[in-house]
């Protein structure tokens, strides 16, 4: 082989492992660019402004976004089985106005957060029993869901209720270590996306919800319990806004009716930069953490600059965008199988 030959064969060798790893992990791949993506907005951000890197800054990242890594678990599982839930915005901001009307009112505690929590799972069953039984469409199901919790929380009460309880005061009180610091509500967020990832990886229910999103008609002839899986997902969504409703309740000491207005589209496009493709079948939710990171660090980087927020969304929708034909490009690469 001559010498020119031999850089030629190299480049070709180097070409087939390439095609090779990602026609077999084809559905890390967007998992691994929003993880470059958020590494490089924190190194910009660093050097940009100096001080972005500060243990103070990035705990502050985790703790104003908890309620948001909290739906984004839930959504996570809604979409691996190609649905959609839109009520996750309205579903928090019931839970936590009803939470705080109970407190207000009351009610024990230890009673008040299992009734946020049953709520919040009763919609998102409603939902999964008219996606399963009757039919019906999940963007129109969780439609009808994200109308049925604003109109709830409206019934609760039209303007905010503040709390006074020790319980919620504790929820948000600053552990500190070296400069660090973390609450009880961003270790309910972590203790949330530690438990999702369990559920879906290492359990028989979180392998039938990537066989679900794979392909229904497949996993209806493998005998796995579809009908109860597509509700289940729907439950976990539903009870993933019930915490997040206790999280952001919590966090902001009081509820409000209008919270988690959007809150729906920016957890989905979270789950989505994070690496779950909207077709189903392919999603992590260590990659919705991540997803959340890029969504917080933005954000954050806006108020930096002083910029009005609008460009948050405008760049996550930018970045949106990318990741979707990112995917589709991935996903049919991956059906060639070259």
């Amino acid at each position: 082989m001559t010498a020119v030959e031999t850089p030629r064969a190299e480049r070709a060798g180097l070409k087939a492992t390439v095609a090779t790893f990602t026609t077999r992990h084809a559905s890390v791949l967007p998992t691994f660019a929003a993880i470059a993506i958020l590494i490089v907005l924190l190194l910009g951000a660093q050097v940009r402004f100096g001080n972005f890197l500060s243990p103070g800054n990035i705990s502050a990242l985790l703790y104003d976004h908890a309620h948001l890594l909290v739906l984004a678990v839930g959504m996570t599982f809604v979409i691996i089985t190609s649905g959609i839930d839109l009520s996750v915005g309205s579903v928090m901001a019931f839970t936590g106005i009803l939470g705080a009307s109970l407190l207000t009112s009351g009610v024990p505690v230890w009673i008040a957060i299992p009734a946020m929590l049953v709520a919040g799972a009763l919609i998102g069953l409603l939902i999964g029993v008219l996606v399963q039984y009757f039919d019906v469409q999940p963007f129109i199901a969780s439609l009808a869901g994200l109308f049925l919790g604003r109109g709830l929380a409206y019934v609760v009460s039209l303007s905010s209720i503040r709390i006074e309880d020790p319980v919620m005061d504790w929820l948000r009180t600053r552990f500190a270590f070296a400069g660090w610091y973390i609450t009880p509500t961003g270790i309910i967020a972590v203790l949330t996306v530690i438990v999702g990832a369990v559920i879906l990886h290492k359990t028989r229910f979180g392998r039938t919800v990537y066989a679900v999103g794979g392909s229904e008609q497949s996993a209806r002839l493998m005998g796995l319990k579809v009908a109860r899986t597509k509700v289940m997902v729907y439950v976990i969504s539903g009870l993933c806004g019930g915490l997040a409703g206790l999280v952001l309740t919590a966090y902001s000491s009081a509820g409000y009716p209008r919270n988690g207005i959007g809150t729906e589209l920016d957890v989905i496009a979270a789950v989505v930069i994070g690496g779950t493709l909207l077709a189903g079948g392919r999603g992590y939710v260590l990659g919705s953490f991540v997803g959340v990171m890029v969504f917080a660090t933005i954000n954050t980087i806006i108020s930096f600059m002083g910029a009005d927020q609008s460009w948050t969304h405008i760049i996550v929708g930018a970045l949106l965008l990318l990741f979707i034909v990112v995917q589709r490009a991935i996903v049919a690469r991956s059906e060639r199988g070259t």
